[in-house]
This record gives C-alpha cells, structure tokens and sequence, in this order.
C-alpha cells in the first residue's frame, strides 16, 4: 500500500469520507431501459463501487428535453426514475462508495433525431454535433432551463444521491455562456464575465439553496488548446472557477480534456498522451480556497495517478475506462495488489466505440462490462463439477478462456504453436503507441502463474495427439489465416487476386513479424479500414517505407472512426509521407506496382511499388473438423469465424462462465 500512499489515503468532501482518491468518472454507458435506470446499469455501477471506488459519478441525466443526445439517455424531467435510481444508489453506498448524479445540457451540441427539439443554446451558433443549427434561448426560456436544472438536483437527492456534478465541460450549455465566441448576448446573460457566468452561479446557488448544506455539488469543465483564438484559455478557466469557488458551494471541480470542437481529446485514444489536464489542474489547485480539484483524461495506471497527487497536481484522480476495464482496480491498489490489476488498452473500441454507434457500452478486454447483472459481476463462482480442460491456441480467445475458467477452478492446460502468446493481437502491440497490448499480454501470463494454469509454448497437436490427451474438454481457438488468394469483396467476380502469380504479395501478419522485405515503395490494400491496415501502414511508414495506402472506403480509417482516433492515425501517417488513394481497389498487381481502379468513375492508374500488402478479410483455421471422441469440444474467437478481437475475449469469457 505504501507505493500508492497518496493515492490510497482518505479524503473528506462535505461530511463524506471517500476512502482513497479514486474517482469512477461520470461517461454515458447508454445503459438505461426506455430511458429507466435498470439491472444492467445499477450492477455496472455497483461493481465499481464493490471494486473500491471512493466515489462512482453516474451517468448523466438530461435536464431539459431540449438536452437529450443518446438514445440511451435518461428520461429528463421526469420523476419515473427515482424508484430504479433508489435501489441502485441504497447498493452503492452500501458497497461504501459516495454516489453522485451528473446534471448535463448539451446547449447547442444535442442530436434532432433522438430529442425532436430545438437545440437551446445562449446565442443559436452551429451544433457539432450534426448539421443542424440551435435556437437562440429567450429570457424565459433561460428560467425554464435553470428550473429544470434544480428540479434535476432535487430528483436527484430523492433517488438517494450525496450530491450532484454540474456540467459545464466540451463546450456544452454551461460553457457555452461561460465562451465570448458562443454567447454573443448583449442581456444580463452575455458580455462581461458577471454576466457570462450569471446562468451557472445562479444554478449553483439555488441546488445549494433547495437541496441543503449536506449535500455534494461538483463542477465538471475541460480544456483544450486546439482552435485556442474561440475556447476558453487556461487563465480564463482559472478566473472563472476563481469566481465560482468564492461562494463555498462547489465542492469539488473535475477537470477534463478536448470538447465538442476538440472531440478526440474527450475519450483520449492510446494515439495521445496520457495525463492530459495536469497543467490546469495544478494551477487551479493554487487558486481555490474551498473546492476539491480531480483530474481526468488519460489517467490510466495507479502509477500515473499516484504521480498526480504525490506532486500536488490534483486532489482527486478519475478513472474512468481504467475502471471499466478491471471494476477492482481501486481495491487491488488498496491492497498492494496493482500488478494484479487488467490494464485499459485505451482503445475505445467497446467503450467509445459502441457509445459512438448508440449501443450501451463496454469493454475489449473486459466482456464483463456491461453483462454485471447477467454474468455475476466481474468475478467468478467455482465450478459446480471440475473439469479438466485443454485450450488450443493462446490468441484472445483461448488466453481469456483458460484464465476464466481457471479462476473457477477448473484445471487447465494451454498450448500454442508460437513461442509467445498472443496471436495476432500481439502483433497488434508491435503497431505504433500499442504497446499497451504487450503489457495486458504479460499480465496473462502473470496470471497463469497465479492460478496454475500449464502454459506450454511452441506446441503444435495433431489431431491424435488431442485425441489422446487426458482432458475431458477441448476449447478449440486456434484463430485466423490471411486470405493466401487475394481475394477482394468488391471485385467479386475475380475469386483470387489478378497478377498474384507476379510475387512480392505479402499479409500483414508476415510484414510484423518481419519475415519479409517489402522494399521502399510498399502498397498496402486495406479493406478492412480498422487497425490491422492503417497500424500496419503506420509501423511500414515508421521504418521509412514509402506507404501507398489503398482503400475502398471513402477515407482511410473509416471503421476506427468510432475510436476517435483515425484523425491522429492519418496526421500520423501523412507526417511520415503516406499517400491515400480511396475508393479504390487494386485492379491488377503487376509485381513492381499496381493498376488501381477507382470505385467512383472506373478510371485506372499505375502506381509503382515493390510489394503489395493485402490487408482482407482472413479465413477461420480449424485444422480439426471431426469431434473428439468422448471429449466435449468447443470452438471460440477467430477460429469459429474471422472478427475482431473483442468478440474472441467476449466468447472465452462467456464460454468459461458456462462450464
């Protein structure tokens, strides 16, 4: 515990003990049931908060209708939520976290298609959130909004919450007043900063006023310096909670990254620094008198936070996805245990991800999340009967089944043809700022060791010898194949790729294990337009390839939209002098370059290169077709059908949960 001294010690906010600085984050898990808090969202909350959390901030609740953003949003205005609410915050606190619910407004920013609403805001700028425009708010209608404000607060402690958070971050309602270039009003509500602040201390005032001196009111802002002449800089930041802080009523400010002009920065992919708020937090910490000061955005180790606090640069720390990815990470630091602890990939892709496309949220390496209330937590129950099981194959799949089902005490024995583990989403860790992978890898193998599972490496069964094996159950997960012919999906009609008799074809799997040499000028065709294309382009780039990266799709990173993060992987890769040629497929290879065709218009061009990379859709290996007599054989991840690697941890997890 002493190597996490800061971060492990209490902390008292407003008659509350919060028993170390971990702070489960306010984020919208998109989990609510026709806008009701229900079972899947009250046991994700509750596993954090049994995992350790001081403090869980649950997902923002809209308070007007005019602020709704995501389907799985909660019901704003209405008082349908308070019984749901009631039993999951009587849990909560009885896991011993302190609960608050975040009060949010997106002002300008909302989504017509969920809300049918105008979209309020102080003076009718853009959304960017879609194409439409807002409507300019009336005085009258600035009231409504501060009503319903409060009226959420009030809800809120009648559902049993300690406190409420305030929401002025990404540019949303409240900042929205707070920034000149967003509020052009020339009333009491715009011009001098008296005025521009006047909504959120007015609001601030009044919870405090109705709801009582017992209860908690957090401020939630964030920073960004990308379009620095219209966001607030770091001193106006600091001057306007300055002003805030002076009432005594705010109690703890959170400080978060990026906002609706600066989206990426929100949810920071592994494509950006860690620790990004520490600058302004620790300047804020010299200025408030009354308020606690938490930072947020990239934090994702106990190491990190416990650097934060130990320097005086936050209070607080908020993890959110770190949290996500093991609920017990707070109770693990606590109790010496952080090497124990499932490390966040920052890879948004189940979280953000899922978020981004409307689905309730989840985890990559973590299928638990989300599943609390099916699966039992993110725990495990022994087995009613001990099995005796060997897995094939240690890719994400076999490494997440022989893991689980040992934790339930079955006894288990893995084998791998390769020497490390991992299959292909190890070779994913080898891509640039992904080494995260190879941490999570080494922590499987911590694991083993902790729970006795045989790992035995560079071992290839035949059938026979899986036949003859003393295991009663066979997890088959031996994974993918590249595509060997070339196949493209858009060029149906041509079942393998024409010119592949010309050589120098390579997969993406040989290029990172280096068992080629592409050459300088290197083609690589991404159909898949995720990060087995675009990272392996970005790794070529790094080792001074010349990259042409040809795609169908109508930008390069298109299915890692979602992330957050293509719009850095493309800075990344036109800083290296990648060149994207999209909406286009390689019409012929001629071993020394390719005929590209354009999707769009037909028209061909030849574009030199002295390799091609063939980054297609891969084919399931399963060299065991037949089942094993008198053995129960299962088949999971890649190895049942090509996907991404978070349905190869989901179908380990879910397969080890059921034996």
């Amino acid at each position: 515990m002493t190597q996490h001294r800061h971060l492990t010690s209490p902390l008292s906010l407003r008659g509350h003990t919060l028993r170390n600085r971990i702070v489960f984050g306010a984020h919208t898990n998109n989990m609510s049931d026709m806008g009701l808090p229900g079972p899947r969202q009250g046991k994700y909350l509750l596993e954090r908060a049994l995992g350790g959390a001081a403090m869980v901030v649950c997902e923002p609740v809209p308070a007007h209708r005019t602020g709704v953003l995501t389907r799985g949003n909660l019901l704003p205005e209405s008082d349908q939520i308070i019984p749901h609410f009631q039993r999951i915050t009587d849990e909560v606190r009885a896991a011993g976290a302190v609960v608050i619910q975040q009060i949010y407004h997106v002002g300008a920013h909302g989504d017509s298609d969920l809300s049918f609403q105008p979209h309020f805001s102080p003076s009718g700028g853009p959304s960017y959130h879609d194409s439409d425009g807002s409507h300019r708010m009336t005085v009258n209608e600035i009231n409504e909004v501060l009503d319903a404000h409060v009226a959420a607060a009030v809800r809120a402690k009648t559902c049993g919450f300690d406190g409420v958070e305030v929401w002025a971050a990404y540019h949303s309602l409240l900042d929205q007043f707070w920034t000149p270039w967003s509020n052009t009003r020339d009333d009491d509500w715009g011009g001098s900063l008296e005025n521009r602040t006047r909504f959120s201390r007015t609001l601030i005032d009044r919870i405090r006023r109705t709801c009582g001196e017992d209860f908690v009111i957090g401020l939630a802002i964030s920073y960004s310096e990308v379009f620095s002449e219209v966001t607030l800089s770091a001193e106006n930041l600091c001057e306007i909670i300055a002003l805030h802080d002076t009432t005594g009523h705010v109690d703890y400010v959170t400080v978060g990254a990026g906002s609706y002009l600066d989206f990426e920065r929100i949810i920071p992919p592994f494509t950006h620094a860690e620790k990004l708020t520490t600058p302004l937090t620790a300047r804020l910490k010299g200025i408030v008198k009354h308020a606690l000061i938490t930072s947020e955005a990239g934090i994702r180790t106990p190491d990190n936070a416990e650097t934060i606090l130990a320097s005086g640069e936050a209070d607080l720390v908020s993890i959110v996805r770190g949290q996500i990815a093991d609920p017990h990470l707070a109770r693990k630091v606590m109790e010496g245990r952080a090497d124990d602890i499932r490390g966040c990939i920052s890879c948004n892709q189940m979280c953000w991800g899922r978020r981004s496309r409307d689905y309730w949220i989840s985890c990559l390496i973590n299928p638990s999340a989300g599943r609390e209330f099916e699966w039992g937590g993110d725990r495990f129950t022994p087995a009613a009967q001990k099995r005796s099981l060997l897995v094939v194959g240690a890719g994400p799949a076999g490494l997440e089944a022989a893991r689980a089902a040992a934790e339930r005490g079955h006894s288990v024995e893995i084998v791998e043809a390769l020497p490390v583990i991992g299959g292909q989403f190890r070779l994913a860790g080898q891509q640039p700022r992904r080494a995260q992978i190879l941490d999570l890898m080494d922590w499987y193998e911590r694991q083993f060791t902790k729970l006795g599972v045989t790992l035995r490496l560079n071992t290839f069964l035949d059938a026979d010898e899986i036949a003859a094996h003393p295991a009663d159950t066979v997890i088959l997960a031996t994974g993918s194949l590249p595509e060997e012919g070339g196949f493209q999906r858009w060029l149906p009609h041509e079942p393998t790729l024409p010119g592949l008799e010309n050589g120098h074809v390579h997969s993406p799997e040989a290029i990172l294990r280096r068992e080629v040499r592409p050459g300088n000028e290197v083609i690589l065709y991404d159909e898949g337009s995720n990060w087995r294309g675009v990272g392996t382009a970005w790794w070529l780039a790094e080792q001074g390839h010349r990259v042409t990266i040809v795609t169908p799709e109508p930008y390069v990173g298109k299915e890692i939209s979602r992330t957050a993060a293509d719009g850095a992987a493309r800075r990344a890769l036109a800083a290296k002098g990648a060149r994207f040629v999209t909406e286009s497929l390689i019409a012929r290879w001629h071993g020394n370059g390719a005929t590209v065709r354009s999707l769009l218009t037909g028209e061909e061009t030849q574009i030199p290169a002295s390799a091609l990379v063939m980054c297609t859709t891969n084919r399931s290996f399963d060299p065991f077709p037949e089942a094993f007599p008198g053995k129960e054989t299962h088949r999971i991840g890649d190895c049942a059908a090509p996907r991404l690697a978070a349905y190869a941890f989901h179908e380990g997890r879910k397969l080890a949960l059921a034996l």
